[in-house]
């Protein structure tokens, strides 16, 4: 196993996590948590 390997490897593990991340934050179960978190800065509570 030589240095090309490796690189290959953690390329594919890198994409493999990427495409993780991208399935998990377009998942349906997650969208109300993510549509409350996005409307924080409107909210007209101020926390001091």
């Amino acid at each position: 196993m030589d240095i090309n390997d490796i690189r290959a490897i953690v390329t594919v593990v890198s994409f493999v996590a990427f495409l993780t991340i991208v399935g998990w934050a377009w998942s349906r179960r997650n969208k109300a948590d993510f549509e409350e978190a996005a409307r924080l800065p409107f909210d007209d509570e101020v926390l001091h």
